[in-house]
This record gives structure tokens, sequence and C-alpha cells, in this order.
């Protein structure tokens, strides 16, 4: 399985963790974040992932910043992208199983380094559920 991976200077220390976590378990790697904790501009770190999950070049995303948020809104603005900002592991559970999510936004300053990769570990476990939850994901235009 492939991984897209991106982040802001804010998440840095937890892109380095998760990265190592994931190829400990045999998950292919692609890293667009930036390596420094030099101020940069999110955007420019996070299309790309959200370009690799809507061109199947990845099968999902991590994507982290500061509070998760501006990741989330810009990766949300590609088509067939359903990232969500989650902070604990119920959160990620819910969002693959009703909500089908593809990238996972983590708020770098908001969460604990165990905490980051108990929600990573939940979000490639847990699997959609489909069934009354597929029609409303289906309602989500992948375009407007």
């Amino acid at each position: 399985m492939t991984i897209s991976i991106g982040n802001d200077h804010a998440g840095v220390e937890y892109k380095f963790e998760i990265i190592k976590h994931l190829k400990l378990k045999g998950y292919t790697i692609k890293n667009y974040g930036t390596d420094t904790t030099d101020s940069v501009d999110y955007p420019d770190f996070i299309h790309p992932v959200a370009s690799d999950v809507e061109e199947k070049r990845a099968d999902f995303g991590i994507i982290i910043c500061g509070s998760g948020n501006g990741a989330n809104m810009t990766a949300n603005k590609h088509q067939g992208v359903r990232s969500a900002l989650c902070w604990n592991k119920e959160i990620v559970a819910l969002a693959r199983q009703h909500n089908n999510a593809n990238i996972l936004s983590i708020p770098a300053r908001f969460t604990a380094l165990q905490q980051v990769i108990e929600m990573v570990d939940t979000f490639f476990e847990t699997k959609f559920e489909g069934g009354r939850h597929q029609a409303r994901v289906n309602k989500i235009p992948t375009s407007c």
C-alpha cells in the first residue's frame, strides 16, 4: 500500500515518526512534507498529497499542520478526496467507517505523538462500512 504524506513546519517531528512507524509495517511512503521547522506555506506540501490520492498514485494520504484545519481545507478542494480532521482514534474510526475518509488530517499542536501513532494505525485498520453510509458519501460532489 502506498501512503502519501505532507506537512508544514508544525508537523515535521510527527511526520518522521509516522514514516518510521509505517515503513516498519511495510508501507511505501511518498514524502512531500518539509523536513525543517522553518516557516512554510502548508498548501505547497498538501496539494501533492491530495493530487496523489485524487489521481490514484497513492492509496491514502496523511497531512499534518498546526491545527489540521488549513491542511484539511486544502486537501478537500481536490476531486474525490475525503480528508478528515481528527484528534483522537475514535473520530478516526468514524471517519473511515462512515465517511470513507481517504486522507487523515492531523493537528500537530493539539495531539501527542503516541496518540497520533494510534490514530494512524486506526486509520489503516478501520474499513468503510458502506451500506447507508455509501448513499451519504455519494451525495458529496466530486466537483462543483
